[in-house]
C-alpha cells in the first residue's frame, strides 16, 4: 500500500500554469499511490497566482474517477454571489472509505505575523492489512506560535483516536463504527528535522517513516529544491509520520526530487 503526501502549490508548477490535470497525470506518473494527501486546494480564488478561480477539488474529482475524493477546507469565505471561496486540504483514496471528521486546528492571536486557519482531514480507509486512519494536513507557515499549538492539538486527537468508547449497535448517527488506532500523519509541517517540534511530534506518540527507514540518514529536502529565494537553501518540511504498530510494516519511503508540478516534492511511503 502506498500513500503520496504532496503540498501541490494549488496546483501551480514551477512554470507559473495551475492546471490540476498536470497534478493527476503525475499522481498517475508515480503509480497511482492507493492514497493521496494533498495540501494547498484552492477553489474559487482567482486571486491566487495563475489561478482562474477553478474549483480545483471537483476538478481533480473528475480527472480521478477512480479515487473517493475527501476535501477539508481551512479557509471558507464569501466569494461572488453565492459561491464561497475556499483553501485546504484534500484526500483521494483508491480504497475504501469509511468515517470522515475534519479538525480545525488553534488559530491563536497572531499580532506580529500573518496566519490563516489550518485544518487535518481525516478519513478511515480499508488497507489491504485492515482499518487505517490517514490524516492530512498543513501547519502555519509564518508562525511558530501557531505550529506549537498546533502539534499539541495533534496530541490531543491522538489520545483521542486511542480511548475507548462506549459501542452502540442501534442504527443512526451514534452507531460505533470501528476506529484504529493505527495512523498515518502526513503533510506540510512547515518545520525542519532539527526543530524541537518535530522531536514534540515524536514524543506525542509518532514515529518519522523517514528516520525509521534510515536512521541517520539526513531527510532529503522537499522544499526549495528548484526554486528559491536569496538566503534560502533546500530543506525538508514534508513528512509521513505513523503510529509505532506501523513501522514492521513500513517498506520504503522516497521523496520525487525531480517533480516540478509544484514547488514542494511528493513523498511516498509504502507499507506492507
Amino acid at each position: 500500500m502506498r500513500i503520496t503526501t504532496w503540498n501541490v502549490q494549488w496546483c501551480r508548477g514551477l512554470d507559473g500554469i495551475v492546471d490540476p490535470a498536470r497534478v493527476a497525470a503525475q499522481l498517475r506518473r508515480m503509480g497511482e499511490p492507493e492514497v493521496a494527501c494533498l495540501q494547498e486546494l484552492a477553489a474559487h480564488y482567482p486571486e491566487l497566482a495563475g489561478s482562474r478561480g477553478e474549483d480545483q477539488a471537483d476538478a481533480l474529482q473528475r480527472a480521478l474517477p477512480q479515487w473517493q475524493a475527501v476535501a477539508g477546507w481551512a479557509v471558507d469565505v464569501p466569494g461572488t454571489g453565492r459561491v464561497r471561496k475556499r483553501f485546504g486540504n484534500m484526500i483521494l483514496s483508491r480504497l475504501p472509505v469509511g468515517r470522515i471528521l475534519r479538525h480545525a486546528l488553534p488559530w491563536p492571536a497572531s499580532p506580529d505575523a500573518p496566519a490563516m486557519p489550518r485544518i487535518a482531514v481525516e478519513a478511515i480507509v480499508t488497507a489491504p492489512f485492515g482499518p487505517l486512519r490517514i490524516v492530512s494536513t498543513h501547519l502555519e507557515y509564518y508562525s511558530a506560535l501557531h505550529r506549537e499549538a498546533q502539534v499539541a492539538r495533534f496530541g490531543e486527537l491522538h489520545a483521542e483516536w486511542c480511548a475507548e468508547r462506549k459501542p452502540v449497535a442501534e442504527e443512526g448517527p451514534f452507531r460505533s463504527e470501528f476506529v484504529p488506532a493505527s495512523t498515518v500523519l502526513c503533510g506540510d509541517f512547515n518545520l525542519p528535522p532539527e526543530d524541537a517540534l518535530h522531536r514534540r511530534i515524536l514524543d506525542i506518540g509518532f514515529v518519522d517513516a523517514w528516520q525509521a527507514l534510515h536512521p541517520g540518514v539526513p531527510h532529503p529536502p522537499t522544499f526549495r529544491v528548484h526554486e528559491r529565494d536569496d538566503g534560502e537553501s533546500p530543506h525538508c518540511c514534508d513528512y509521513v509520520f505513523v503510529t509505532p504498530d506501523l513501522v514492521p510494516r513500513l517498506a520504503s519511503i522516497r521523496v520525487d526530487g525531480e517533480n516540478r508540478a509544484s514547488d514542494h516534492q511528493p513523498v511516498t511511503v509504502e507499507l506492507i
